[in-house]
């Protein structure tokens, strides 16, 4: 009996250390690395994750609201963490030798399984986007591309219930060459496709033979999105040029320096997600956006732009990259945000200089 309670004394102190290490180790944030890139617009799998619950990890509203992010931070936090690192490389392009199926979304397991969470079957949480819309590709170390294969699941498909393999998938686009920037766009026509689907992108960066394995979960509204023809990847630094925006600007004045957008590219149970598109009207070198909410909305995180809150209000300025465009040239932004009740679109203004 003694050593029995010796022993439940010892186990009981094993336990309170082990919680203190796990604590500590729950408190302290990593931090994100700041090389490579991926599919920000539709946000790519384990981007969304960090997107979304980059700056709020320890909520447990997580598990509630967006399961299939938890059981990832759950298999590994570093999936999230690293979202712009999931690469294999000497694939020489042979895609579909290198990947299996049921393993697209994580490189065939690229990196000793880092991103295996990346392949689990389930609801993840999904953009909503029109039948034409821009993908963005956001490219941290400006490796620059030879190209971006762009698949689309074909339509029945159902990617909450199915594996994802390549018999799934349509290749819909495939680009040319993008010098290197800090983003890249490309205008994709999904059809006829409605309902819930997987966009499927591999990048293959030009600095090295390092590809790149993106899954991005959509929702095909069956709408149609901007009618402009698809634009040719950028010879330049500057952004890509994107079509008209699919909605009409928030805020269009006759011969202003800028206009600016907004469209809801995703919404959840007390989080949503924006997109705003700028448009110049002249050249311009730097830009501001400003954003009055209504309802007591609030930004938890964002990319490609810098943002500041003051009240209701949201000041978004360019990035080092997007600030610089010609005549009818246009960028985008995104950010996450949580709202409670009524989640109507902001008041938007835009200045240029």
């Amino acid at each position: 009996m003694q050593l029995s309670s010796i022993g439940r004394r010892i186990a009981a102190g094993a336990l309170a250390v082990m919680a203190a290490t796990l604590g500590l180790l729950v408190l302290e944030r990593p931090t994100p690395a700041s090389a490579h890139g991926s599919v920000t617009d539709p946000p790519s799998r384990n981007y969304g994750c960090w997107a979304r619950w980059g700056s709020d990890f320890q909520n447990p509203r997580m598990a509630d609201t967006d399961p299939m992010c938890a059981q990832a931070w759950q298999a590994n936090p570093n999936t999230m963490w690293n979202w712009n690192g999931l690469y294999r490389e000497g694939v020489a392009g042979n895609h579909q030798a290198a990947i299996p199926d049921g393993q697209l979304c994580s490189g065939g397991r690229t990196q000793n399984g880092f991103y295996a969470s990346l392949d689990t079957v389930g609801p993840w949480v999904a953009a909503t986007k029109p039948d034409k819309f821009t993908l963005t590709l956001t490219d941290q170390a400006q490796h620059g591309a030879d190209y971006l294969l762009i698949y689309i699941t074909k339509q029945g498909f159902d990617p909450a219930t199915q594996p994802l393999t390549w018999s799934n998938l349509e290749l819909v686009q495939r680009t040319g060459r993008y010098a290197p920037a800090g983003q890249y766009q490309a205008q994709v026509d999904a059809g006829t496709r409605t309902g819930r689907h997987v966009i499927y992108t591999i990048w293959q960066a030009s600095h090295l033979d390092q590809s790149y394995y993106l899954c991005s979960d959509v929702i095909f509204t069956g709408q149609g999105g901007g009618t402009s023809p698809s634009v040719s990847p950028s010879a330049s630094k500057s952004p890509s040029k994107s079509p008209s925006p699919s909605v009409p600007p928030s805020a269009s004045v006759p011969g202003a320096a800028c206009t600016a957008a907004y469209t809801k590219s995703s919404e959840w149970n007390g989080g949503f997600g924006g997109n705003v598109t700028v448009t110049a009207g002249a050249s311009i070198s730097t830009w501001t956006v400003k954003m009055t909410f209504a309802n007591g909305q609030t930004v938890t995180s964002f990319w490609n732009a810098n943002l500041t809150t003051s009240g209701a209000t949201v000041t978004a300025t360019n990035a080092a990259y997007n600030g610089r465009l010609s005549p009818g040239q246009s960028t985008s932004f995104g950010f996450n945000g949580t709202w409670s009740g009524t989640n109507s679109p902001p008041a938007l203004t835009c200045s240029a200089a």
